[in-house]
Protein backbone atom coordinates (compact mmCIF):
# COMPACT_ATOMS: atom_id res chain seq x y z
CA UNK A 1 0.00 0.00 0.00
CA UNK A 2 1.50 3.26 -1.09
CA UNK A 3 -1.28 5.62 0.03
CA UNK A 4 -0.48 8.32 2.56
CA UNK A 5 -3.88 7.53 4.08
CA UNK A 6 -3.40 3.79 4.47
CA UNK A 7 -0.76 2.63 6.98
CA UNK A 8 1.78 0.05 5.93
CA UNK A 9 2.66 -3.00 7.95
CA UNK A 10 5.77 -2.81 10.10
CA UNK A 11 7.40 -5.53 8.02
CA UNK A 12 6.78 -3.56 4.82
CA UNK A 13 8.21 -0.34 6.23
CA UNK A 14 10.82 -1.15 8.89
CA UNK A 15 11.76 1.79 11.09
CA UNK A 16 13.65 2.18 14.35
CA UNK A 17 10.59 3.27 16.32
CA UNK A 18 7.36 2.32 14.51
CA UNK A 19 5.13 3.92 17.12
CA UNK A 20 6.78 7.32 16.69
CA UNK A 21 6.85 6.78 12.93
CA UNK A 22 3.08 6.28 12.88
CA UNK A 23 2.61 9.46 14.88
CA UNK A 24 4.67 11.32 12.29
CA UNK A 25 2.60 9.87 9.43
CA UNK A 26 -0.72 10.89 11.07
CA UNK A 27 -1.76 7.23 11.28
CA UNK A 28 -2.83 7.58 14.90
CA UNK A 29 -5.83 8.92 16.80
CA UNK A 30 -3.43 10.72 19.15
CA UNK A 31 -2.64 7.63 21.23
CA UNK A 32 0.12 5.09 20.57
CA UNK A 33 -0.84 2.33 18.15
CA UNK A 34 0.11 -1.34 18.03
CA UNK A 35 2.71 -1.93 15.28
CA UNK A 36 0.91 -4.04 12.63
CA UNK A 37 3.23 -6.98 12.02
CA UNK A 38 2.48 -9.26 9.09
CA UNK A 39 1.40 -12.28 11.15
CA UNK A 40 -1.16 -10.16 13.01
CA UNK A 41 -2.44 -8.69 9.75
CA UNK A 42 -2.69 -12.12 8.15
CA UNK A 43 -4.67 -13.50 11.07
CA UNK A 44 -7.32 -10.81 10.72
CA UNK A 45 -7.45 -11.05 6.93
CA UNK A 46 -8.06 -14.78 7.36
CA UNK A 47 -10.86 -14.03 9.83
CA UNK A 48 -12.39 -11.77 7.19
CA UNK A 49 -12.34 -14.55 4.60
CA UNK A 50 -8.92 -14.15 3.02
CA UNK A 51 -8.12 -12.20 -0.17
CA UNK A 52 -6.32 -9.13 1.28
CA UNK A 53 -7.07 -6.97 -1.77
CA UNK A 54 -10.82 -7.53 -1.58
CA UNK A 55 -12.55 -4.10 -1.43
CA UNK A 56 -14.96 -3.97 1.51
CA UNK A 57 -16.06 -0.35 1.21
CA UNK A 58 -15.22 3.18 0.05
CA UNK A 59 -14.76 5.52 3.00
CA UNK A 60 -15.82 9.16 2.63
CA UNK A 61 -15.02 11.97 2.50
CA UNK A 62 -11.64 11.05 0.96
CA UNK A 63 -13.34 8.06 -0.72
CA UNK A 64 -10.34 5.78 -0.44
CA UNK A 65 -10.93 2.04 -0.70
CA UNK A 66 -11.01 -0.06 2.44
CA UNK A 67 -9.51 -3.40 1.45
CA UNK A 68 -9.43 -6.32 3.84
CA UNK A 69 -5.71 -5.78 4.34
CA UNK A 70 -6.17 -2.10 5.21
CA UNK A 71 -9.05 -2.99 7.51
CA UNK A 72 -6.83 -5.58 9.19
CA UNK A 73 -3.97 -3.11 9.61
CA UNK A 74 -6.22 -0.60 11.33
CA UNK A 75 -7.66 -3.32 13.57
CA UNK A 76 -4.17 -4.40 14.62
CA UNK A 77 -3.16 -0.79 15.31
CA UNK A 78 -6.27 -0.40 17.48
CA UNK A 79 -5.41 -3.52 19.48
CA UNK A 80 -8.18 -5.78 18.16
CA UNK A 81 -8.22 -9.55 18.23
CA UNK A 82 -9.02 -11.42 14.99
CA UNK A 83 -12.37 -12.56 16.38
CA UNK A 84 -13.53 -8.94 16.45
CA UNK A 85 -13.24 -8.72 12.66
CA UNK A 86 -16.89 -9.50 11.76
CA UNK A 87 -18.10 -6.74 14.08
CA UNK A 88 -15.73 -4.10 12.71
CA UNK A 89 -16.52 -5.04 9.11
CA UNK A 90 -20.29 -5.00 9.70
CA UNK A 91 -20.03 -1.64 11.43
CA UNK A 92 -18.04 -0.13 8.57
CA UNK A 93 -20.49 -1.44 5.98
CA UNK A 94 -23.35 0.05 7.97
CA UNK A 95 -21.57 3.39 8.26
CA UNK A 96 -20.95 3.45 4.51
CA UNK A 97 -24.59 2.95 3.60
CA UNK A 98 -26.11 5.90 1.76
CA UNK A 99 -28.69 6.50 4.47
CA UNK A 100 -26.11 6.94 7.21
CA UNK A 101 -24.35 9.81 5.40
CA UNK A 102 -20.82 9.21 6.65
CA UNK A 103 -19.55 12.00 4.41
CA UNK A 104 -21.65 14.51 6.32
CA UNK A 105 -20.78 13.15 9.75
CA UNK A 106 -17.06 13.13 8.97
CA UNK A 107 -17.08 16.77 7.83
CA UNK A 108 -19.70 18.40 10.07
CA UNK A 109 -18.96 21.17 12.54
CA UNK A 110 -21.25 19.35 14.99
CA UNK A 111 -19.74 16.99 17.59
CA UNK A 112 -21.45 13.81 16.31
CA UNK A 113 -19.54 10.53 16.40
CA UNK A 114 -20.58 7.02 15.33
CA UNK A 115 -22.07 5.12 18.27
CA UNK A 116 -21.98 1.34 17.77
CA UNK A 117 -24.30 -0.96 19.74
CA UNK A 118 -23.82 -4.72 19.37
CA UNK A 119 -26.54 -7.32 19.90
CA UNK A 120 -26.73 -11.09 19.78
CA UNK A 121 -24.49 -14.03 20.74
CA UNK A 122 -21.31 -12.43 19.40
CA UNK A 123 -21.33 -10.01 22.36
CA UNK A 124 -20.46 -12.78 24.79
CA UNK A 125 -18.39 -14.79 22.31
CA UNK A 126 -15.85 -11.96 22.01
CA UNK A 127 -16.13 -10.76 25.61
CA UNK A 128 -17.86 -7.41 25.15
CA UNK A 129 -18.98 -5.37 28.16
CA UNK A 130 -22.71 -4.65 28.45
CA UNK A 131 -22.64 -4.06 32.21
CA UNK A 132 -20.85 -1.80 34.68
CA UNK A 133 -19.10 1.21 33.14
CA UNK A 134 -20.49 0.24 29.74
CA UNK A 135 -19.54 3.56 28.13
CA UNK A 136 -16.22 3.71 29.98
CA UNK A 137 -12.82 2.09 30.04
CA UNK A 138 -11.68 -1.40 30.95
CA UNK A 139 -12.93 -3.74 28.21
CA UNK A 140 -10.66 -4.63 25.30
CA UNK A 141 -13.39 -5.56 22.83
CA UNK A 142 -15.49 -2.43 23.36
CA UNK A 143 -12.49 -0.12 23.36
CA UNK A 144 -10.58 -1.53 20.41
CA UNK A 145 -13.55 -2.17 18.13
CA UNK A 146 -14.61 1.45 18.53
CA UNK A 147 -11.03 2.61 18.11
CA UNK A 148 -10.57 0.57 14.93
CA UNK A 149 -13.58 2.33 13.42
CA UNK A 150 -12.10 5.72 14.30
CA UNK A 151 -8.69 4.82 12.87
CA UNK A 152 -10.33 3.75 9.60
CA UNK A 153 -12.26 7.01 9.45
CA UNK A 154 -8.97 8.85 9.95
CA UNK A 155 -6.52 6.89 7.82
CA UNK A 156 -8.81 5.77 4.99
CA UNK A 157 -11.62 8.31 5.09
CA UNK A 158 -9.32 11.25 5.68
CA UNK A 159 -11.31 12.58 8.64
CA UNK A 160 -8.38 14.49 10.11
CA UNK A 161 -9.35 17.24 12.58
CA UNK A 162 -8.85 20.68 11.10
CA UNK A 163 -8.65 19.26 7.58
CA UNK A 164 -11.75 17.36 6.46
CA UNK A 165 -13.05 16.91 10.00
CA UNK A 166 -14.45 20.34 10.85
CA UNK A 167 -16.00 19.50 14.22
CA UNK A 168 -15.94 22.57 16.45
CA UNK A 169 -15.69 20.62 19.71
CA UNK A 170 -15.85 16.87 19.06
CA UNK A 171 -16.35 14.60 22.07
CA UNK A 172 -14.53 11.67 23.71
CA UNK A 173 -16.59 9.19 21.67
CA UNK A 174 -14.45 10.17 18.71
CA UNK A 175 -11.76 7.96 20.24
CA UNK A 176 -14.07 4.99 20.74
CA UNK A 177 -17.86 4.75 21.12
CA UNK A 178 -18.91 1.12 21.26
CA UNK A 179 -21.13 -0.81 23.67
CA UNK A 180 -23.20 -3.99 23.81
CA UNK A 181 -26.81 -4.25 24.93
CA UNK A 182 -27.31 -6.00 28.26
CA UNK A 183 -29.80 -8.55 26.93
CA UNK A 184 -29.46 -10.72 30.02
CA UNK A 185 -30.76 -8.00 32.36
CA UNK A 186 -33.32 -6.53 29.98
CA UNK A 187 -37.01 -7.16 30.68
CA UNK A 188 -37.75 -6.76 26.97
CA UNK A 189 -36.69 -8.44 23.75
CA UNK A 190 -33.28 -7.28 22.52
CA UNK A 191 -33.14 -4.33 20.15
CA UNK A 192 -32.35 -6.42 17.07
CA UNK A 193 -35.23 -8.81 17.81
CA UNK A 194 -37.61 -5.87 18.19
CA UNK A 195 -36.60 -4.89 14.66
CA UNK A 196 -37.24 -8.26 13.07
CA UNK A 197 -34.04 -10.26 13.49
CA UNK A 198 -33.81 -13.63 15.21
CA UNK A 199 -32.53 -13.94 18.80
CA UNK A 200 -29.56 -16.00 17.61
CA UNK A 201 -28.61 -13.41 14.99
CA UNK A 202 -25.78 -11.04 15.85
CA UNK A 203 -26.14 -7.45 14.73
CA UNK A 204 -24.64 -3.99 14.83
CA UNK A 205 -26.52 -0.72 15.14
CA UNK A 206 -24.87 2.59 14.27
CA UNK A 207 -26.14 6.10 14.94
CA UNK A 208 -24.43 9.48 14.68
CA UNK A 209 -24.59 10.71 18.25
CA UNK A 210 -23.65 13.25 20.86
CA UNK A 211 -22.22 12.02 24.19
CA UNK A 212 -24.50 10.31 26.73
CA UNK A 213 -26.47 12.74 28.90
CA UNK A 214 -26.88 11.22 32.36
CA UNK A 215 -30.37 10.75 33.82
CA UNK A 216 -30.55 10.05 37.55
CA UNK A 217 -33.72 9.06 39.43
CA UNK A 218 -33.34 7.31 42.79
CA UNK A 219 -36.87 7.94 44.06
CA UNK A 220 -39.47 6.85 41.51
CA UNK A 221 -41.06 3.44 41.97
CA UNK A 222 -43.16 3.44 38.79
CA UNK A 223 -42.60 3.77 35.06
CA UNK A 224 -43.94 7.30 34.76
CA UNK A 225 -41.63 8.59 37.47
CA UNK A 226 -38.50 7.18 35.85
CA UNK A 227 -39.53 8.16 32.35
CA UNK A 228 -40.40 11.70 33.37
CA UNK A 229 -36.76 12.17 34.34
CA UNK A 230 -35.71 11.01 30.87
CA UNK A 231 -38.35 13.33 29.37
CA UNK A 232 -36.75 16.21 31.27
CA UNK A 233 -33.32 15.41 29.82
CA UNK A 234 -34.74 15.17 26.29
CA UNK A 235 -36.86 18.34 26.40
CA UNK A 236 -34.34 21.10 25.87
CA UNK A 237 -33.52 23.45 23.02
CA UNK A 238 -29.78 22.87 23.22
CA UNK A 239 -29.16 19.47 21.60
CA UNK A 240 -29.26 18.75 17.89
CA UNK A 241 -32.56 16.85 17.84
CA UNK A 242 -34.37 19.91 19.17
CA UNK A 243 -33.40 21.98 16.14
CA UNK A 244 -32.73 19.34 13.47
CA UNK A 245 -35.14 16.50 14.37
CA UNK A 246 -33.90 13.04 13.23
CA UNK A 247 -33.24 10.12 15.58
CA UNK A 248 -31.84 9.68 19.07
CA UNK A 249 -30.96 6.86 21.46
CA UNK A 250 -32.04 6.18 25.01
CA UNK A 251 -30.04 3.76 27.16
CA UNK A 252 -31.93 2.57 30.23
CA UNK A 253 -30.00 1.12 33.13
CA UNK A 254 -31.18 -2.32 34.36
CA UNK A 255 -32.60 -1.00 37.65
CA UNK A 256 -34.64 1.63 35.85
CA UNK A 257 -35.70 -0.95 33.26
CA UNK A 258 -36.96 -3.30 35.98
CA UNK A 259 -38.99 -0.50 37.57
CA UNK A 260 -40.50 0.48 34.23
CA UNK A 261 -41.34 -3.10 33.26
CA UNK A 262 -42.95 -3.73 36.66
CA UNK A 263 -45.53 -1.08 35.72
CA UNK A 264 -46.45 -3.17 32.69
CA UNK A 265 -44.73 -0.95 30.13
CA UNK A 266 -43.51 -2.66 26.96
CA UNK A 267 -40.59 -1.39 24.91
CA UNK A 268 -43.07 0.30 22.55
CA UNK A 269 -44.88 1.85 25.53
CA UNK A 270 -41.61 3.40 26.69
CA UNK A 271 -40.81 4.86 23.29
CA UNK A 272 -44.38 6.13 22.88
CA UNK A 273 -44.43 7.73 26.34
CA UNK A 274 -41.14 9.48 25.72
CA UNK A 275 -42.26 10.72 22.31
CA UNK A 276 -45.61 12.03 23.56
CA UNK A 277 -44.07 13.89 26.47
CA UNK A 278 -40.79 15.22 25.09
CA UNK A 279 -41.62 18.50 23.48
CA UNK A 280 -40.63 22.09 23.03
CA UNK A 281 -42.72 24.89 21.59
CA UNK A 282 -42.00 26.78 18.40
CA UNK A 283 -41.61 29.90 20.54
CA UNK A 284 -38.83 28.24 22.54
CA UNK A 285 -36.76 26.91 19.65
CA UNK A 286 -37.20 30.11 17.59
CA UNK A 287 -36.38 32.30 20.60
CA UNK A 288 -39.75 33.99 20.01
CA UNK A 289 -38.56 34.99 16.53
CA UNK A 290 -35.92 37.14 18.23
CA UNK A 291 -33.47 36.86 15.34
CA UNK A 292 -35.89 37.13 12.45
CA UNK A 293 -35.69 40.87 12.02
CA UNK A 294 -39.43 41.22 12.43
CA UNK A 295 -40.13 38.27 10.12
CA UNK A 296 -40.50 34.56 10.77
CA UNK A 297 -37.84 31.97 11.59
CA UNK A 298 -38.49 28.96 9.34
CA UNK A 299 -35.74 26.40 10.20
CA UNK A 300 -35.50 24.12 7.18
CA UNK A 301 -33.75 21.48 9.29
CA UNK A 302 -37.07 20.47 10.86
CA UNK A 303 -39.63 18.37 8.95
CA UNK A 304 -41.85 20.42 6.64
CA UNK A 305 -45.02 19.25 8.37
CA UNK A 306 -44.10 20.76 11.75
CA UNK A 307 -46.19 23.85 12.51
CA UNK A 308 -44.06 26.96 12.69
CA UNK A 309 -46.37 29.18 14.68
CA UNK A 310 -46.92 30.54 18.19
CA UNK A 311 -47.65 27.75 20.68
CA UNK A 312 -47.07 24.88 18.24
CA UNK A 313 -45.73 21.66 19.77
CA UNK A 314 -42.34 20.69 18.34
CA UNK A 315 -41.44 17.06 19.13
CA UNK A 316 -37.84 16.12 19.81
CA UNK A 317 -38.04 13.45 17.08
CA UNK A 318 -40.81 12.89 14.50
CA UNK A 319 -42.13 9.50 15.72
CA UNK A 320 -41.68 6.97 18.56
CA UNK A 321 -39.75 4.82 16.07
CA UNK A 322 -37.02 7.49 16.00
CA UNK A 323 -36.21 6.80 19.66
CA UNK A 324 -33.80 3.86 19.66
CA UNK A 325 -34.08 2.15 23.02
CA UNK A 326 -31.47 -0.10 24.65
CA UNK A 327 -30.89 -1.61 28.08
CA UNK A 328 -27.26 -1.46 29.19
CA UNK A 329 -25.12 -0.91 32.25
CA UNK A 330 -24.52 -2.53 35.60
CA UNK A 331 -27.14 -4.15 37.80
CA UNK A 332 -26.65 -1.59 40.57
CA UNK A 333 -27.47 2.09 40.19
CA UNK A 334 -30.61 3.93 39.14
CA UNK A 335 -29.17 5.72 36.13
CA UNK A 336 -30.04 5.94 32.46
CA UNK A 337 -28.86 8.11 29.56
CA UNK A 338 -30.25 10.18 26.73
CA UNK A 339 -28.05 10.29 23.62
CA UNK A 340 -29.03 12.97 21.08
CA UNK A 341 -28.43 12.28 17.42
CA UNK A 342 -27.14 14.43 14.59
CA UNK A 343 -30.52 15.33 13.09
CA UNK A 344 -32.39 14.59 9.87
CA UNK A 345 -29.16 14.57 7.89
CA UNK A 346 -28.54 10.92 8.83
CA UNK A 347 -30.51 7.73 9.36
CA UNK A 348 -29.37 5.05 11.85
CA UNK A 349 -28.65 1.62 10.40
CA UNK A 350 -29.13 -1.84 11.87
CA UNK A 351 -27.07 -4.54 10.14
CA UNK A 352 -27.00 -8.25 10.73
CA UNK A 353 -23.41 -9.41 10.98
CA UNK A 354 -22.62 -11.19 7.71
CA UNK A 355 -25.98 -9.95 6.45
CA UNK A 356 -27.77 -6.95 4.99
CA UNK A 357 -28.22 -3.51 6.48
CA UNK A 358 -31.55 -1.86 7.29
CA UNK A 359 -31.82 1.93 7.58
CA UNK A 360 -33.98 2.89 10.54
CA UNK A 361 -35.07 6.49 10.77
CA UNK A 362 -37.38 9.29 9.78
CA UNK A 363 -35.58 10.17 6.56
CA UNK A 364 -36.83 6.96 4.90
CA UNK A 365 -39.97 7.48 2.87
CA UNK A 366 -41.08 3.95 1.94
CA UNK A 367 -41.97 2.79 5.44
CA UNK A 368 -39.22 0.17 5.72
CA UNK A 369 -37.22 2.31 8.13
CA UNK A 370 -39.76 2.43 10.92
CA UNK A 371 -40.20 -1.17 11.97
Amino acid sequence: MQSTLAPESETAAPVDDPIEYYFEQAWSDGLPVVPPTQPKIDAIVEALGGDPDYPEAVIPPRRATLTREVLAINMVMAGCKPEYAPVVRAAMLALCSKEWNLNGVQATTHMAAPLLVVNGPIRNAIGMNAGHNVFGSGNRANATIGRAIRLILLTVGGGTPGDLDKSTLGHPGKYTYCIAENEELSPWAPYHVEHGLAPDDSAVFVIAAEPPHSVVNHVANDAQGVLDSIVSAMSTIAHNNAVASGSCAVVIGPEHAATIAASGFSRLDVRSYLWMNTTNTWDQISFNDRYAGGGKVYNKALPAWYKREHGARIPIVPTPNDIHLFVAGGAAGRFSAFIPGWGRMTSPVLRRIDGDGLPIGAVCADGTCAL
